[in-house]
């Protein structure tokens, strides 16, 4: 996605400018032309000679520097940019941008720039939460900076609270975000993710292997695609992608509680159905543990006693059906597009068109179960009740963005079809995007 992408970083002075190498780094390995400029501040913190080693490029450090054949460097950095980021962002260089002040090459580049442009804060929580800074912010968001950040966190003077730089990992990550097509602005998507768990008593329980990596994946690639993206998740250890909110549960009841909690608090355009939710749970768990010599009685024969099970089956649970999430969801006249998944051992694709005939899904992403949860690549099968694609093997991030491509062009297609009254979803699967 960042191949061949020209992206200019400009540097300002902050504790936080010595992760910015590993930034730089991990732009460069994905393929990314990554040219520098830096306050004088800067290169207080950290010297510009580390970041021409790491970028390969020499570092722009004022304006009176003459360029290739007298190329005015404020100009000539971001002519042919596709994205400018700056940080990390100090309460000073936010109220430069926001007022138009240019009197440092950094404030410069941001006043002649011709391509979007990025800010990732790095601050004291006084400073971030001070009316004049949070007035500059508004404007720059206004005037259409994209804010990546801040986080809350403890930071170098030691006081803990919003203003810290978030890790280079989601700088990495929302840099890349930032060149996916905003086709999702201002629609929101509600989703799951993950497994539930269904207790038997206060030790065990069952549960489905899913570890909630083509969730969290989804959620990012509609996050990244401009949606407003609400995840209720079951027990995961993945952490969470940043910009979505997610809400914790535990049980298949749990689940449906938060779904429709968030669908009835505010419209929502998409529903993805990605948690491998349990069909079945125990009628009530054990309050306890189930102890075995509880599941066995004493007999007297010839003299001698012995233990014997109870039930050869051990422990005798009654069960009960879970509601259904997803059918419950694509019942509803208020959510335009269903999408469903499934996860089979055999006739993946006919079982999964099933299942979209069946509920009234827009379409079901289909894969095969025995695929390992944990892996990093995925094969699926998009499927209508009349159509198929095919995508992948590849990466879970590549298969949620071509999923997420899927579901904005099946929202467009309903909306568009909204005045005939009827909405075929295979009509999205011929339309561009």
């Amino acid at each position: 996605m960042l191949r061949n992408k020209r992206i200019i970083l400009a540097l300002t002075g902050g504790i936080a400018l010595y992760k910015w190498c590993a930034v730089v780094r991990g732009l460069v390995k994905a393929g990314a032309v990554v040219r520098i400029a830096m306050t004088e501040n800067a290169t207080r913190f950290v010297t510009p000679v580390t970041f021409e080693a790491l970028s390969g490029h020499p570092v722009a450090l004022t304006e009176w520097a003459a360029g290739p054949e007298g190329a005015m460097p404020h100009i000539e950095l971001t002519r042919d940019a596709d994205l400018l980021v700056v940080g990390p962002a100090t309460a000073n260089i936010l109220a430069k941008a926001a007022h138009g002040i240019a009197d440092d090459l950094v404030s410069t580049l941001i006043a002649a720039r011709r391509c979007p442009t990025a800010v990732v804060p790095a601050m004291n929580v006084e400073m971030w939460t001070h009316p004049a800074n949070q007035r500059n912010v508004k404007t720059l968001k206004d005037d259409g900076f994209l804010f990546f950040g801040p986080a809350q966190g403890s930071q170098a003077c030691g006081d803990v609270g919003e203003g810290r730089m978030i890790e280079p990992e989601e700088i990495l990550e929302r840099i890349a975000g930032a060149f996916v097509e905003k086709t999702l602005t201002g629609r929101r998507v509600v989703m799951t993710a993950g497994p539930t768990y269904e207790a038997i008593d206060a030790v065990r329980g069952i549960t489905n292997r899913s570890s909630g990596r083509q969730g969290f994946a989804l959620a990012r690639a509609f996050r990244d695609a401009g949606a407003e993206v609400v995840v209720v998740a079951g027990p995961v250890t993945v952490v969470p992608p940043p910009g979505v909110e997610v809400r914790r549960v535990t049980s298949a009841l749990e689940m449906k509680a938060a779904v429709d909690e968030a669908l009835n608090e505010k419209p929502a355009h998409i529903f993805a159905g990605v948690a491998a939710v349990a069909d079945w749970r125990p009628e009530a768990a054990v309050d306890g543990k189930i102890k075995k010599k509880d599941l066995k009685s004493e007999e007297q024969a010839d003299g001698k006693t012995e233990e014997v099970a109870k039930s050869p089956m051990g422990p005798q649970l009654r069960w009960v059906e879970n509601p259904d999430i997803l059918q419950g969801v694509a019942a509803r006249r208020d959510v335009p597009v269903t999408v469903g998944f499934a996860a089979e051992c055999a006739d993946v694709e006919a079982y999964a068109r099933e299942k979209c005939r069946r509920k009234g899904c827009a379409f079901v992403v289909a894969n095969d179960a025995r695929t390992a949860p944990q892996a990093n690549e995925n094969r699926v099968l998009i499927v209508t009740p009349s159509v198929t694609v095919a995508y992948g093997p590849a990466t879970k991030d590549d298969v949620a963005r071509f999923i997420v491509a899927r579901a904005a062009a099946a929202l467009r297609a309903r909306e568009e079809d909204a005045s005939e009254g009827a909405f075929e979803p295979e009509r999205s699967f011929q339309r561009k995007g």
